[in-house]
């Protein structure tokens, strides 16, 4: 009688970290490894809480309690955290990249995208598409994803676009974990943190292309779908920011400051 073709040997991303890592010198490195493609992303510096005092400060000093910073510690207080929070995600069914082997200094993740072929973020994508429709409607993806996300009753880190990305079958992934807001903040607040970070790093692109009107629309009909924690959360944290629609629209005042501007725009409804 025929014999069963052997299995095929398990992969021994163990044995892969335990090779590559004491030799890579860059904080995150991508690899092609036995038909995978991969990323080992090892301990950096502890970060010193210094950094974090300024924004502690403004958020003071505006009332704003979804500006308060999340403290990022670094080194391998950040492995774990991020460890724990891509299995977290992934045990939600939420797109996060796979964890293959951990140690304390470093682990080892599967590429969301296809071997060969790495993944774009919704930030470039976003700034690429060229015409209003197609950037809305990538704006609209990622607005899902958030929706998605909290619907699990979870936060992302830095929900910023750069932060999010475009897999193969259409779907938005999710990436960079290594602080937890949820540890610090009460999940509502977490979740207006999102939603301010995502407003951030797109509404100007919108704006560039005449698509703001539109979002406006779009963002007060997911509004109603978001929970009433939020919603109050987010209403107030306007409020504390109501300042920020006094901001003159030219460019002289630099890149940021606009953003800010549109970001508002975006979110109180305001006609641009």
């Amino acid at each position: 009688m025929p014999t069963e073709a052997a299995a095929a040997p398990a992969l021994d991303f163990a044995a892969f970290l335990a090779s590559h890592a004491p030799h890579q010198t860059a904080l995150v490195q991508r690899y092609q490894w036995q038909g995978h493609s991969l990323w080992l992303k090892r301990a950096g510096p502890a970060h010193p809480a210094w950094r974090y005092r300024a924004l502690a400060w403004v958020s003071h000093w505006l009332q704003v309690p979804a500006l308060q910073p999340v403290p990022n510690p670094g080194g391998v207080q950040a492995i774990a955290t991020e460890v724990q929070r891509l299995q977290t995600l992934a045990a939600c069914g939420l797109r996060v990249p796979a964890v293959v082997a951990v140690s304390k200094q470093a682990f080892v993740m599967r590429d969301l995208g296809q071997a060969g072929q790495p993944v774009q973020s919704l930030g470039h994508a976003l700034e690429q598409a060229g015409t209003a429709a197609a950037t809305l409607a990538l704006w609209q993806r990622g607005l899902q994803a958030l929706a998605q996300v909290h619907g699990q009753g979870q936060c992302l880190s830095q929900a910023f676009a750069r932060n999010m990305v475009l897999c193969a079958d259409g779907g938005i992934g999710l990436i960079d974990f290594e602080d937890d807001p949820a540890a610090h903040l009460p999940l509502p607040l977490c979740q207006v943190r999102d939603v301010l970070c995502y407003v951030h790093s797109t509404a100007w692109i919108l704006a560039r292309v005449q698509a703001l009107p539109q979002a406006q629309a779009t963002w007060q009909q997911a509004l109603a779908q978001w929970s009433p924690p939020v919603q109050q959360a987010l209403a107030a944290t306007q409020q504390r920011l109501g300042l920020l629609g006094k901001l003159p629209r030219s460019r002289r005042l630099g890149r940021d400051a606009l953003r800010l501007r549109m970001a508002w725009t975006l979110l109180a409804g305001n006609n641009v």
